[in-house]
């Protein structure tokens, strides 16, 4: 239904959430993170993954159940290493790169076999600065 008075929204800063773990998996701080049918893995190459940001701390659920233990993920601007086989360059700012693992990005999807980790924003010496 839509509003027919004022409403106080909810808001939240857009930038910290909290996403429940896959089974069987370990994420490090710092590690690109994407979510699996919901539940938060290490960036790898698969399709159909959707990335979420930066781990905020590590965390190990190898002996878990999916959603036993929750990952803190950070929202942002961060730097990624670029792939040495399948390199982005300044061309590439502006536009979408792929998941390589949970630290490297690429320029292309490989065949289909790779998930989008988000815009390329910039490209210099600390790495590939992707905006997740």
């Amino acid at each position: 239904m839509a509003l027919t008075k004022d409403r106080n929204t909810p808001v939240r800063d857009g930038g910290v959430f909290r996403h429940p773990i896959k089974g069987g998996a370990k994420i490090y701080a710092g590690a690109l993170v994407v979510l699996d049918a919901g539940f938060a893995e290490a960036g790898n190459t698969a399709v159909g993954l959707v990335p979420v940001g930066r781990a905020e701390h590590a965390i190990d659920n190898t002996a878990g159940g999916d959603g036993d233990a929750f990952v803190k993920v950070t929202r942002g601007v961060f730097s990624f290493e670029n792939s040495a086989v399948d390199p982005l360059g300044r061309t590439h700012i502006g536009g979408t790169c792929y998941v390589v693992d949970d630290m490297t990005v690429a320029a292309t999807h490989a065949g289909n076999t790779r998930s989008v980790a988000g815009l390329v924003v910039d490209i210099d010496d600390a790495g590939v600065w992707v905006k997740i």
